[in-house]
């Protein structure tokens, strides 16, 4: 059975959503943490199709930061994943934090999606 807190955080996450959709102009960009790791995903809903998707076990990162359950890291992996989205193409989207709290290694990510030029 799932503790108090994952329920509380899929509680935040369904109210969230009933008032967030990303487009293909905009689409929603939704961070998923682990204990370890850190994943985003770029979906467009009115299609439902993700678009782009990284996580913190990819190449790159990992060979930065082996361990990557961290601020440090997580600042960096926004770095890298706002780079390979823009090659994608996309450069505004919708920030959907999946009901976790803006702290830590989710605030650390998006300060770096902006940085690396994201607009949301």
């Amino acid at each position: 059975m799932k503790d108090k807190r994952e329920l509380s955080r899929l509680k935040r996450h369904k109210r969230i959503r009933m008032r967030m959709s990303g487009s293909l102009e905009r689409p929603r960009l939704i961070v998923t943490r682990s204990l370890n790791n850190l994943g985003g995903q770029v979906i467009d809903d009115t299609q439902n199709k993700t678009l782009f998707s990284l996580t913190t076990t990819d190449k790159e990162v990992k060979e930065k930061f082996p361990k990557a359950g961290n601020v440090k890291a997580s600042a960096f992996f926004g770095e890298v994943f706002a780079r390979r989205v823009k090659e994608k193409g996309i450069t505004r989207i919708v920030f959907d934090r999946a009901g976790y709290l803006y702290m830590g290694r989710v605030k650390a990510f998006a300060d770096a999606l902006r940085k690396g030029g994201l607009e949301f």
